[in-house]
């Protein structure tokens, strides 16, 4: 069936770097844009970053761009997203996504309309 598993949260000090992997299972994962939303308790989710799957290009929300990596491993199946320079606010429930497409500029990263998503994997930051 259809997966996306997440992994590589957990508990970081501000200014701290995690590295997250989404393991991709039944799907041909180069024909999707994938990426990365989160979701704060009692916040609504917010797209984090989008890899495009046609040209490659990636979109990141304002919030997390400069200290976010995302990239994608075709071969693998797998997803990845590299964050340094937590910050406190960061503290959310990550999940791994797919959709068609990316959001076409990097203000529309906060409401991508990913169609796919994992369960999510924690990332608290705190002293």
């Amino acid at each position: 069936q259809e997966q996306l598993v997440e992994s590589g949260g957990g508990l970081v000090q501000p200014g701290g770097s995690l590295r997250l992997s989404c393991a991709a299972s039944g799907f041909a994962l180069d024909y999707y844009a994938v990426g990365w939303f989160r979701q704060a308790p009692g916040k609504a989710r917010e797209g984090v970053v989008c890899i495009s799957s046609s040209d490659g290009n990636t979109y990141y929300a304002d919030s997390v761009k400069g200290r976010f990596t995302a990239s994608r491993d075709n071969v693998k199946y797998t997803v990845y997203l590299q964050m340094d320079s937590l910050k406190p606010e960061d503290t959310a429930v990550y999940y791994c996504a797919i959709g068609l497409t990316c959001p076409s500029s990097d203000y529309d990263v906060p409401r991508w309309p990913y169609d796919y998503w994992g369960q999510g994997t924690q990332v608290t930051v705190s002293s």
